[in-house]
């Protein structure tokens, strides 16, 4: 059960003018589940996206790669995305790559374009190949139902371990002009992107410069996907993707001016809140905890010490057991890798209970402050370091029985 995350109903995610989708039960890994997903792009539409940063990537994201590449070098537009489940096609060397493109090479002859104009995604085991006489064998009933309002069956359809969809949509005003969005993502472990298993995708109606929207996907990673983790291990297969259906009437040339901006922190919202359901539902949480570090010289030492406390088995398992053994925090801290720190200056805080100060025990803290803290469903861990004006916040959840069973019996 996610943690204080509601199942989304179907009847709220709102369709975006120029995305239909389909989907199919392919009996990839398992029958009668949901297992193949298109998506199919309107003219106009343009495609970003961020992947994971894992030399070991998969197949479908060194071909999503280099599609996205050749459109950026003047190639036809992208005009559809396909995702199984059930299988990663990682560590499947030159077979798998040709089973992607393979995968490509279907969707484009269904829906009447170009293979280099369709990305694949795939998730689910690694080291094993896709079957794609059974995806291929999909396809054709994906395409059959392409519909506008398909979100919640997109979202059942690229899960793996996760134990409920995951989506969100908003419609937001901007400079007069109605923009809906609405998105989806799928992860519950092996959840540390780095650009986790993660995808994520997210289409409004707006009209945005390629430019402008390789810029915007990278914005709106790095304050959500990147900001997320669950055990610390970066997927083969991690990717975000951002989809500008050019169907409404707001239209973005530059990365600048209020209109961006607008537009920019909207779909960050909704990216952080699609990539905080990952966590919710993490395999085996009980917890979601929300890590800041504040006063930092620099963001990159913030997040270094903030995925120290994030990673740590001995922190993540306190909170677990609801035990404040609050000085797991500081070592996680100490060891963070900032050299230079100076605990002397160091505050923690467990919500609003100062349980360090000075870089040692608040003499007026009492455990049972911090054990009532710790066994909320939600948690708060702040620390300021008091050497400048910098910040990060990671969100994480704890580490429960729960995850090993899941891992250990992962490929049943």
């Amino acid at each position: 059960m996610a943690v204080n995350s509601p199942l989304p109903v179907a009847a709220d995610l709102k369709p975006v003018a120029g995305i239909e989708i389909g989907f199919a039960q392919a009996g990839i890994k398992k029958p009668n589940r949901k297992d193949v997903l298109v998506m199919r792009l309107a003219e106009g539409a343009t495609v970003a996206g961020v992947f994971t940063l894992n030399r070991f990537c998969a197949a479908p994201v060194q071909v999503s790669k280099a599609n996205l590449a050749a459109v950026t070098n003047g190639a036809a537009p992208i005009r559809a995305l396909v995702v199984n489940t059930g299988n990663a096609n990682a560590g499947t060397g030159e077979t798998g790559l040709a089973n992607a493109q393979a995968t490509c090479a279907e969707v484009a002859r269904l829906l009447g374009c170009e293979a280099g104009q369709v990305l694949p995604f795939s998730t689910g085991v690694i080291l094993e190949q896709l079957p794609i006489a059974k995806i291929v064998a999909g396809l054709p009933e994906a395409v059959a139902n392409l519909t506008p309002d398909n979100w919640f069956n997109a979202a059942e359809a690229i899960m793996t371990t996760d134990t409920q969809p995951k989506a969100a949509s908003r419609t937001v005003t901007i400079g007069g002009h109605t923009v809906t969005m609405t998105g989806i993502s799928k992860g519950a472990g092996m959840i540390k992107p780095n650009m986790a298993t993660m995808l994520g995708y997210l289409a409004f109606d707006a009209k945005v410069a390629q430019p402008v929207l390789d810029q915007l996907v990278k914005y709106a990673a790095d304050r959500s996907f990147n900001s997320i983790t669950i055990d610390g291990d970066t997927s083969t297969n991690d990717s975000f993707m951002l989809i500008a259906t050019g169907a409404g009437s707001l239209e973005i040339k530059e990365a600048s001016g209020a209109e961006y901006e607008a537009l920019r922190d909207a779909v960050t919202d909704i990216s952080r809140n699609l990539a905080q359901q990952i966590i919710r539902d993490g395999e085996g949480a009980t917890k979601f905890i929300t890590i800041t570090v504040e006063q930092g010289r620099t963001l990159e030492e913030c997040r270094k010490i903030a995925y120290a406390i994030a990673h740590s088995p001995l922190v993540k398992t306190a909170f677990f057991a609801s035990d404040p053994n609050l000085g797991r925090i500081l070592a996680a801290v100490g060891y963070a890798g900032v050299d230079d720190l100076d605990v002397t200056k160091l505050d923690l805080y467990l919500d609003d209970v100062l349980v360090a100060q000075a870089g040692g025990r608040n003499p007026d803290y009492q455990e049972a402050d911090g054990q009532r803290v710790m066994k909320q469903a939600e948690i708060l861990v702040r620390v300021t370091l008091g050497r400048g004006d910098a910040s990060a916040t990671v969100w994480t959840c704890d580490l429960s029985h729960d995850y090993v069973s899941i891992n250990a019996d992962y490929r049943s």
